[in-house]
């Protein structure tokens, strides 16, 4: 795999996404360390079986789970019940 540091990556976005479109993923490193990849978009959907990711929780939740933008909650103004202590 090709190794491009974020600087050269910046400079040279246009070569990098061509490269990994015809020579395979492009790692971009920062400070050494590998820190991302560049794949064309056939690898990505090899990878993915062409799937969108799965949702987490949240998304689920927030997309497909019950709505409660109507939902009114009622307070009972009511001081109480009157108890005996003795």
């Amino acid at each position: 795999m090709v190794s491009w540091q974020v600087q050269q990556a910046k400079t040279h976005l246009s070569e990098v996404i061509e490269r990994a479109q015809h020579e395979g993923p492009q790692t971009i490193t920062r400070h050494g360390k590998p820190r991302a990849v560049v794949l064309s978009t056939t690898d990505y959907e090899a990878l993915t079986n062409g799937k969108k990711p799965e949702p987490n929780l949240i998304d689920f939740l927030l997309d497909t789970g019950p709505k409660f933008d109507d939902f009114e909650i009622v307070h009972d103004k009511s001081i109480g019940r009157e108890i005996d202590l003795e």
